[in-house]
């Protein structure tokens, strides 16, 4: 992936995280610098969980595992990012949302 690509790939993340927070119930209202943040934090950690444990433990990785891992990683993510609160079920859902929109988005991980 080159810059350009990361950097658009980011800022969608931030606008999908920003969003999530009005469609989502117990997902917090993010401003674009700590949805920017946010997805900086999400991207590091799947990238050293995938670093540790291989491509099918990673966020990025496909099924129940990866799914389950993705959505720990965005309730982990609130201990990071200040005003970033989550409930589990807001992190289930919005991995779900998160797994669905990226689908739509071609990167270079698939």
């Amino acid at each position: 992936m080159n810059w350009v690509g990361a950097i658009v790939r980011f800022i969608v993340a931030a606008i999908v995280l920003m969003l999530l927070g009005y469609v989502v119930p117990g997902f917090s209202h993010l401003s674009f610098w700590s949805a920017l943040l946010a997805a900086l934090v999400i991207a590091l950690a799947g990238y050293i969980i995938e670093a540790l444990f291989g491509k099918s433990a990673s966020p990025y990785g496909r099924g129940i595992v990866g799914f389950i891992v993705s959505a720990a990683v965005i309730y982990l993510a609130q201990v990071v990012v200040p005003g970033m609160h989550v409930t589990i079920l807001g992190a289930l859902i919005a991995a779900l949302v998160i797994g669905l929109v990226d689908l739509f988005i071609p990167t270079a991980v698939r």
